[in-house]
């Protein structure tokens, strides 16, 4: 007889439709015409307008023999063409490729030719760059110029973005994909160990990140939203696309300064942002001539290393409410969540810091999160003491890597995506984030998490930035070593005085046994290149 609920009950148009962000854009537009859609500057944007012009971008592709299976990418700062990138692309049914606006022509190029790119669209800041790429790149993409400020340099396209969104048509049919997993993006990671990989996300992902990123951050309707963080970025963290669930306000920035961030905060009216922890400590360190105090609350994101207590204390005395995020390139971003409990307000700061830096619990749009042995899969204890791998399952795991069949095989080995760091899990079921698997110090065959003793070095009130590797050490096999930079006005600070501090405030076999003075190297991302300090480490006497 068979199964009476699946007999004759199949998919329909009318009660199964592929899952895309590209309905998120054309229901803000048909419900919030007249909203704020963009801020860039003096010019803004409202949904209908803004919808138009991401329709248009689509035809004006489409009529460009672009389709579904060709590369658009994009390099530009968070300003509204990359934005309607976003969103004409994939509604042309093409994949985006939004590149990092730091990387340098070899790099470029390797990422032009690895995902075929057929069309580029370039800030004219970024024009002279871009041309070394192409110079050295196999592909010849038609390339479009974007003139976003004045005398930002010579051109080197074919057309102007604005003369292209021309020979679009703003009715331009709007339509999602066939398949709901078909690529919309393709990211590249930061290549700090080799060539960049590149990671494909779908339609699919897109629109349940987004959703997620509505949901666990409670963003509301109208919210009002600063792009502090690259929209290169995990395209934005899937915020270029959140927005429009609630149909908020994108607030432009071309360069993310402490001054600029807290003067559009104002100006704008913001509601939330996202940044790095560098970012953070950025402001929390800004001269008090650009600090300002709000009198709202303002919702900031943040992702990476837990923020230090002090950052924390900074950023709620000027009215900023930190939420601790976790995530990849490889799962659209953020993936879990420092959900915050209600009884932890009554905990003294430091405790409730301690609670923050913990990276939490599964997004409401991963299926599940667990820390486990990476060798057997099996489940660590929840003590808060033993050690695994950060493993992730679920619809906003990426598709893979582009042609990549054996990396994306070991990824997802045993039905799970591998992170690749490691933590330890809580009696609460929240994880917390020790280390890197590649960062971890073994001295003297005990395990040392460099994120604890960078957590200790950032309680110093003369640091503000730390970073902890591993030094060869011929009796204890490897020993901790601490590069710090410290605030421009402490200058009398020794490493004496830095190894002291770290044995009062913990274990002495974990204290840094060497300390090296200087600016930290970072990846075009702003991540600290530990694999640079690492080969210094090694030559140190």
């Amino acid at each position: 007889m068979g199964n009476p609920f699946e007999r004759a009950l199949g998919r329909d148009p009318a009660n199964h439709v592929p899952l895309s962000p590209l309905s998120l854009l054309a229901r803000a537009a048909a419900i919030y015409p007249r909203r704020a859609a963009w801020i860039h500057g003096e010019r803004q944007a409202d949904y209908a307008t803004f919808f138009g012009r991401c329709r248009r971008l689509a035809s004006a592709l489409a009529a460009r023999g672009i389709g579904v299976g060709d590369t658009v990418a994009v390099m530009a700062p968070n300003i509204p063409p990359l934005l309607e990138a976003h969103y004409g692309v994939p509604a042309a049914g093409a994949v985006l490729n939004a590149i990092n606006t730091r990387q340098d022509a070899a790099t470029i190029a390797y990422i032009l030719d690895h995902g075929e790119a057929k069309v580029v669209l370039v800030d004219r800041e970024l024009a002279t760059v871009m041309k070394d790429a192409l110079a050295l790149a196999t592909v010849a993409p038609l390339v479009i110029d974007i003139d976003d400020v004045a005398e930002s340099g010579a051109g080197i396209g074919a057309v102007e973005y604005e003369a292209f969104l021309a020979e679009g048509d703003p009715d331009h049919a709007w339509r999602g994909p066939a398949d709901e997993w078909q690529a919309i993006s393709l990211n590249h990671t930061s290549g700090t160990t080799g060539e960049p990989k590149g990671v494909v996300y779908h339609h699919r992902g897109a629109y349940l990140n987004a959703i997620g990123n509505v949901l666990a951050w409670g963003l509301p309707a109208g919210a009002r939203y600063l792009w502090a963080l690259p929209m290169f970025h995990c395209n934005g963290w899937c915020f270029t696309w959140a927005l429009s669930v609630v149909a908020g306000t994108h607030v432009c920035m071309r360069k993310v300064e402490s001054g600029a961030i807290f003067t559009s905060i104002a100006e704008h009216d913001i509601s939330h942002f996202c940044g790095a922890p560098v970012v953070l400590n950025m402001l929390a360190n800004a001269p008090s001539n650009k600090k300002r105090r709000f009198e709202r609350t303002i919702e900031v994101a943040t992702g990476g290393a837990a923020p230090p207590a002090a950052v924390l204390s900074a950023m709620e005395a000027m009215g900023l409410n930190v939420t601790h995020l976790y995530g990849l390139t490889e799962c659209y971003g953020p993936a879990t969540v420092c959900a915050w409990q209600n009884d932890w307000d009554a905990l003294p700061a430091t405790d409730q810091a301690v609670k923050l830096a913990r990276q939490g619990v599964a997004y409401p749009t991963i299926e599940a999160q667990t820390v486990a042995d990476p060798e057997t899969l099996a489940p660590v204890p929840a003590d808060g003491a033993t050690i695994g791998e950060v493993m992730l399952r679920g619809n906003t795991v990426m598709k893979g890597y582009l042609k990549d069949a054996a990396a994306t095989k070991a990824a997802f080995r045993g039905g799970w995506f591998h992170t690749g760091d490691l933590a330890v899990l809580h009696g609460d079921g929240y994880i917390e984030v020790k280390d890197r698997s590649k960062d971890i110090i073994l001295s003297g065959g005990e395990n040392v998490s460099t994120i604890e003793i960078e957590s200790v070095l950032y309680r110093h009130p003369a640091i503000l930035e730390a970073a902890v590797v591993a030094k060869p050490d011929k009796k204890w096999g490897e020993t901790p070593c601490a590069f710090v930079t410290l605030k421009d006005e402490e200058t009398s600070v020794t490493d004496t005085d830095i190894i002291a501090f770290c044995r009062d405030n913990m274990a002495h076999f974990k204290t840094p046994k060497a300390v090296v003075f200087g600016p930290l190297p970072k990846t075009s991302t702003g991540k600290i290149q530990k694999f640079a300090l690492r080969e210094r480490a090694r030559n140190l006497p």
